[in-house]
């Protein structure tokens, strides 16, 4: 099971964090500053945890013992490919203010601390039937409901 999924600067500044298992704010604030600690130097440790270095940015993922290092490393090149779909070459700012958007994106991907998609192109769809919902002026609801072998995934949008 995935527990948490950061995304940091080179300065430790985090951009995103997203936890699975609930933690207090301090624990939470422990963890990223001892992930930030154990990326600066690259010291081996026997917590799980995956990280991939694009750019300025670091995306991190701490996991348990049922999860495979190199799927999760899989699933952090996936994450990274749709952020590039959705922002042509994504940086820290495309984070910093399109927050809630990645959050759609890793809820596509991660539900509950499950995997639940790795294709980029189906993640892709999905978030622009969200996007669609949001652009409708006069939407009430939308209630989309996706079922297949793997998933089930509903939601639903009340616009005020």
């Amino acid at each position: 099971m995935i527990k948490a999924v950061m995304v940091m600067n080179t300065q430790g500044k985090s951009r995103l964090a997203k936890f699975y298992e609930y933690l207090s704010v301090e624990k939470q604030q422990e963890l990223i500053r001892g992930v930030f600690s154990v990326l600066c130097s690259r010291a081996e440790n026997d917590s799980r945890l995956v990280y991939k270095h694009f750019a300025t940015l670091y995306f991190v993922f701490v996991f348990d013992s049922s999860e495979n290092e190199l799927a999760v490393l899989d699933l952090i090149q996936v994450f990274v490919e749709t952020l590039d779909k959705c922002f042509q070459n994504v940086c820290e700012l495309d984070i910093v203010f399109n927050y809630s958007k990645i959050h759609t994106i890793l809820d596509e991907m991660v539900f509950g601390g499950q995997v639940v998609e790795t294709s980029s192109s189906e993640i892709m769809k999905a978030v622009e039937e969200i996007s669609k919902c949001f652009l409708s002026p006069f939407l009430l609801s939308c209630v989309k409901m996706h079922v297949d072998d793997v998933r089930f995934s509903t939601f639903a949008l009340f616009l005020i």
